[in-house]
């Protein structure tokens, strides 16, 4: 990036506005290639707009299903050691601190996760839809702790209800007399974690750390690659309605993917047992896990990315604006992503389905070492495309937003 002096003004530095009519034209053509053959989806998650609920089909929904892309391997890199990644060389220590269940405005719920590291004192997040994830250093036993504490910070097995006294569900079931020689629909629906799936229904406890190694995925490979999204935190897109960007659209799409259907029943001692067939109380689905980074505006912050609307205002695209602040075209890091994915149990060769329209995305995630392994890149296609303008954001400020992506960040939104 060029240094230019400090008394020198924005807009006298040589960078002229953008040339619009070929990316507007581009744009457009990419539009209607969308618009020709799509269907139509269900609105998006909303606060403000809750569709009624649908019910679910066996299986996952058919109004859920995404197009996604096989990611290319190298046949020469075959059998070879990966090369080391350009984004970084070493994983952050991360631990998630606490579990919380969120039932959404959907009828659906997920579970916030909140997560420290030390790379960063900021507070990330992964939201998991389904049963099948768990953090591993969530449920590491920890010095001191009774189950009460292991309770309140979301290590537990199952769900809360009033009076329960035990993380572990094996633990209730025996002091409420409940027979143990057959594992409960409830359980077997309820207890997400693998290891406690596979330990013996007569065992005193479920197990709380995996015998996993740290890279290898613990998501059931029946259901194949697990849905990911790593997505930054953007306050003006998410929260105040901004037409500048679509990043309140890009989460509200994900979850829409990952929702998995109505909320998982209470459990309680008296409903430990029984033999109804878990399938029955709970629609199969894959789920999933949107990794929420606090690197605001491509990690440049809030008061730097206000001050680049002002730029963009000025006539300077995305990319110029940051660069006139002194900033990268884009700042973001994923290696805490990798590491809250490794945590989560999602490394190894299983891989995962990722979420995204940015090539660099799919490289950064997988880790200095291919930690975590990108099977297959979902495009996210901009709801205005799909519908032809009737639904999505729909501005002159997304549309140069766009095609910014397209031209100079190599976004891709199709194959």
């Amino acid at each position: 990036m060029p240094d230019f002096p400090a008394h020198a003004s924005p807009g006298l530095t040589g960078i002229e506005p953008p040339r619009t009519k070929n990316r507007e034209r581009a744009v457009s053509d990419l539009r209607l290639s969308h618009a020709i053959d799509a269907k139509v989806p269900p609105p998006l998650v909303s606060p403000a707009f809750t569709p009624p609920r649908t019910p679910s089909v066996e299986g996952q929904r058919h109004d859920r299903q995404s197009g996604s892309l096989p990611v290319s391997v190298d046949p020469e890199a075959e059998g070879k050691s990966p090369a080391p990644s350009t984004f970084l060389e070493k994983l952050p220590e991360v631990r998630c601190e606490v579990r919380a269940r969120i039932p959404t405005t959907t009828g659906t719920e997920m579970w916030l996760h909140l997560y420290h590291n030390n790379a960063d004192e900021k507070e990330h997040l992964a939201i998991v839809f389904g049963p099948h994830i768990r953090s591993k250093s969530l449920d590491a036993q920890r010095p001191g702790e009774s189950e009460r504490d292991r309770m309140i910070r979301g290590a537990y097995i199952g769900t809360l209800y009033p009076g329960r006294v035990s993380s572990r569900v094996q633990q209730i079931r025996r002091d409420a007399g409940v027979p143990s020689q057959r594992p409960s629909a409830s359980y077997l629906a309820q207890a997400n974690e693998p290891q406690a799936r596979a330990s013996s229904p007569d065992s005193s406890q479920v197990s709380e750390t995996s015998s996993t190694s740290d890279t290898e995925s613990t998501y059931p490979s029946e259901l194949g690659p697990p849905m990911v999204r790593i997505h930054s935190e953007c306050y003006t897109g998410e929260t105040v309605w901004s037409a500048r960007c679509d990043c309140g659209e890009q989460l509200d799409e994900a979850a829409r993917l990952m929702s998995v259907g109505p909320p998982t029943p209470v459990s309680t001692p008296g409903s430990e047992g029984g033999d109804q067939d878990p399938l029955l109380e709970r629609p199969p689905s894959s789920g999933g896990v949107i990794i929420y980074l606090r690197q605001e505006g491509r990690g440049i912050g809030l008061l730097s990315k206000l001050k680049a609307y002002n730029l963009q205002d000025l006539g300077h695209d995305t990319m110029e604006a940051n660069l006139l602040l002194r900033h990268p075209g884009d700042a973001r890091s994923y290696g805490l992503a990798t590491a809250m994915l490794l945590d989560l149990g999602l490394g190894g060769e299983q891989g995962i389905k990722l979420l995204t329209n940015n090539p660099e995305k799919v490289r950064a995630v997988e880790g200095p070492n291919r930690e975590v392994r990108v099977v297959e890149r979902v495009p996210m296609i901009p709801l205005a495309w799909q519908t032809g303008g009737k639904r999505g954001v729909n501005s002159p400020e997304v549309e140069k937003y766009i095609s910014t992506k397209i031209e100079k960040f190599k976004h891709m939104f199709s194959g």
